[in-house]
């Protein structure tokens, strides 16, 4: 860091992303991409023309895209808000709704405690239950910013919506964000809550079930004056925030969002066989409703079993924190990917023994 830097970021502690390493070819299951390729739509929508117009500014309104998500989501384009990722949704809540602080698990997204800190913001961390599911009486009449991943990461597991109300009822002051990124692999959405409730905002990405990850396009549904705050935002510091390609691709892989969905049931199902497999082989294997699984085994530690499985050019996601020190995250990958995973893992705890 610079001499010029603020005493107040020096201090920052970044959020980590996944490794993406370029020194030979992994199998990835450590950022919770998709095993599927966007649909033939998307690619045949970003055109040679599409490319040469990129001379030209990308519709700041995303008035298409808007269409048509709300179409798909059956609500109003003026109840849409559109982001740069997901991530930048999130990052404007903690900028918008957190003067009075913010309440998150201490388990769940990293980049919480991320937004937290940048914007000198007082964080209630409420820890998860023994069983790793949220203590939603904790998050119960705390009249601040409320910010829930459902289905959590990296545990994978789901609050039921009747939860949810319970938390938005008790916080009819204060804004609370539903975190929803991997909704599309078995859990439930909270977007129809928003016609109930003018405090929920239920925040969604294309970057996991439609396979856009590199696009950075994320949405958030919630009532108008929410979105017109989020909007406020955008034109205060990025009005062209999703380029032209993006907006492009998105609108096709909602055109093709059949696709997409059958994909997320091919993933729960590879979900299920991993998770059988995995507990076959002794393993505790929390129940999820996102595209990886949350595991440990009292044979092998999380760290090593993370570095034994990268020497054998398979790449999880290994958490440092003491709670969860013995888990790995594993993206569900291809049934081909899984099946090799399963062979390693089997392969690694056989040499210990």
């Amino acid at each position: 860091m610079s001499k010029f830097l603020s005493e107040k970021l020096s201090s920052l502690k970044a959020y980590e992303p996944g490794e993406q390493p370029q020194d030979k070819k992994y199998i990835k299951l450590n950022t919770n991409e998709s095993p599927y390729p966007t649909s033939d739509g998307v690619i045949k929508a970003i055109n040679e023309q599409k490319i040469k117009d990129l001379r030209l500014y990308s519709d700041p309104e995303c008035k298409l895209l808007k269409s048509k998500l709300a179409e798909v989501y059956d609500t109003i384009p003026n109840k849409i808000f559109v982001g740069n990722g997901s991530d930048e949704i999130l990052n404007f809540a903690f900028m918008a709704y957190g003067q009075k602080g913010v309440a998150f698990a201490d388990i769940t997204y990293g980049f919480y405690s991320v937004f937290a800190d940048l914007y000198g913001l007082d964080s209630q961390i409420i820890p998860l239950k023994e069983d790793f599911s949220l203590d939603v009486d904790g998050f119960l009449g705390l009249n601040k910013l409320i910010v829930i991943a459902n289905p959590n990461a990296p545990t994978g597991k789901e609050i039921p919506l009747d939860d949810v109300e319970r938390i938005l009822k008790s916080n009819a002051n204060s804004v609370v964000v539903i975190d929803e990124a991997y909704v599309d692999f078995g859990g439930n959405s909270c977007a129809k809550l928003t016609e109930k409730y003018d405090n929920l905002l239920c925040v969604q990405t294309f970057s996991k079930s439609r396979s856009m990850a590199g696009a950075r396009l994320g949405f958030a549904i919630g009532n108008s004056e929410i979105i017109k705050d989020l909007e406020k935002i955008k034109y205060s510091t990025n009005p062209y925030n999703i380029n032209s390609l993006t907006q492009i691709a998105g609108y096709s892989a909602l055109v093709d969002n059949d696709y997409y969905l059958n994909n997320a049931k091919n993933i729960i199902k590879t979900r299920e066989i991993t998770t059988n497999k995995l507990r076959e082989l002794g393993f505790t294997v929390l129940d999820s409703k996102a595209n990886f699984i949350f595991a440990k085994s009292d044979k092998i530690d999380g760290k090593e079993l993370y570095l034994k499985l990268k020497e054998n050019g398979v790449l999880v996601r290994h958490f440092t924190k003491d709670r969860i020190s013995k888990f790995v995250r594993i993206t569900i990958g291809s049934e081909e990917e899984m099946q090799i995973f399963i062979e390693k893992v089997t392969k690694i705890l056989g040499e210990l023994e």
